[in-house]
């Protein structure tokens, strides 16, 4: 296996393609709307087909990992200090959001009304509470889990599964291996969808310019621009010390989460971006137990941008609100609204335009004017790109953090990556998969 057959002057790496597709997506968007909104069909053959990965990838993962590692307690306490570690850190982002949005004041001067959203669409959803988030973690149908990509459900019974297959020993073994097996092949597969990436990037792109046109960015910028930058300084302020903390290698790290990071933020879907990040994580040097368990586990309870995107929007209405004549919303009553967001936001697994129903629920117990929803929709698009690759950032964060917690993160692994070193690392310790996937992102 050599690197230098395939490094032509000629040859892009995939995060070069990646870029490519994402430049000639805004272009065509731009110049030629008409058509550019017409190539939508490949965002959804790209989508679809990552969709397809992520149920038997995330439940090969776990099982390999968990029954082949053999060390059951490990689990419950990876799972306890990643809990932890989401707590910690979404709390944060509430603080960070809080303190942002009244610092700009973006919804001053901004009149609640529009009928871009059906609001009784929304209504009829509400986020789940923890006794319900509790029950609906455990599938009665697993096949039907799978189907509807539930990655919770998936969760438990993975690991559950993988309890099963190391209590029976001997007689797991084949299942085992099978599920070895499995987890390679779909990380093959995940290589070759990854191919089509930059056609499915640029086509998302394209659409999103073509139906919103960049004059979108003009109306209700300052809620847009309050929202970046409260991202930005959670990134720089709390993922930045927690960098410093673990003692992470953060430019081996932007390395390996740039393409995750860029899928997700284009595509406006984690589930986009889960597959790859596995992967590079994984490269990365943490183990395959705690990526199978603390990536999937984090789209549920570690969503860091979006709990901050609830933070910024919700007391965007009040401060709309009280433009129009309502009462001052003041910190005691937006402190209580933080910490039922903090619960709240943690039951939006498998809820249809989660954060949208999230932020009515909120609204509506606190006697805000839910017409904010419709308001803040017309631009959501925009703010959702920056909130779900936040989010996606966050977990393959998490998992470094986790594993650097248990004492397993292997530096030396995560020091090469990127590098042409990092093929002969991993030949070295007999990973040949994971080899391949260094030398396909040359």
């Amino acid at each position: 296996m050599h690197a230098s057959t395939s490094n032509k002057w000629w040859h892009l790496s995939l995060a070069k393609q990646i870029f490519l597709g994402l430049a000639i997506g805004i272009l065509l968007g731009w110049l030629i709307p008409e058509w550019a909104a017409k190539t939508e069909f490949l965002r959804s053959i790209f989508l679809n087909m990552v969709k397809s990965i992520i149920a038997p990838l995330i439940f090969a993962s776990i099982v390999s990992g968990v029954a082949g590692g053999g060390d059951h307690s490990s689990v419950g306490r990876m799972g306890i200090k990643a809990l932890v570690y989401f707590e910690v850190v979404t709390a944060l982002a509430l603080v960070i959001g809080l303190a942002t949005v009244n610092l700009t004041g973006p919804g001053y001067g901004v009149t609640l009304k529009g009928d871009a959203l059906d609001l009784g669409s929304v209504s009829e959803q509400r986020p789940m509470n923890l006794q319900e988030t509790l029950v609906h973690a455990f599938p009665a149908n697993i096949v039907e889990s799978m189907v509807h990509n539930d990655v919770l459900q998936i969760v438990v019974f993975s690991v559950m599964f993988a309890f099963a297959v190391s209590a029976i020993g001997d007689k797991g073994k084949p299942i085992l291996a099978i599920c070895e097996s499995l987890a390679q092949v779909m990380f093959r597969f995940t290589s070759y969808v990854m191919q089509f990436a930059p056609f499915g990037v640029g086509a998302a792109m394209a659409v999103t310019i073509s139906k919103m046109g960049v004059g979108v960015l003009a109306n209700l910028g300052m809620l847009i621009g309050t929202l970046y930058l409260a991202l930005g300084l959670f990134i720089v302020l709390v993922f930045g010390a927690v960098a410093w903390l673990i003692r992470l290698p953060v430019k081996q790290f932007i390395t390996a989460v740039k393409d995750p990071f860029i899928l997700a933020f284009v595509t406006t879907s984690s589930e986009s971006a889960l597959p790859k990040a596995m992967e590079v994580m994984e490269r990365f040097g943490v183990p395959k137990p705690i990526v199978g368990f603390v990536l999937p586990t984090g789209y549920s309870f570690n969503l860091d941008g979006s709990t901050l995107y609830l933070a910024v929007a919700s007391v965007f209405v009040a401060q709309a609100a009280e433009t129009a004549g309502a009462a001052h919303f003041g910190l005691g009553q937006q402190i209580a609204l933080m910490l039922t967001l903090l619960i709240a936001s943690k039951g939006i697994a498998a809820v249809p335009r989660a954060s949208l129903v999230v932020l009515f629920a909120a609204l509506h117990s606190f006697g805000l004017p839910v017409e904010g929803v419709a308001v803040i929709f017309a631009v959501d698009e925009v703010m959702d790109m920056a909130r779900t690759s936040v989010n996606v950032l966050g977990n393959c964060l998490a998992t470094v953090v986790v594993a650097r917690w248990e004492g397993t993160f292997d530096e030396g692994r995560a020091l090469v990556f990127g590098t042409p070193q990092e093929i002969e690392y991993e030949l070295a310790h007999g990973d040949v998969a994971l080899a391949q996937a260094a030398l396909e992102e040359e």
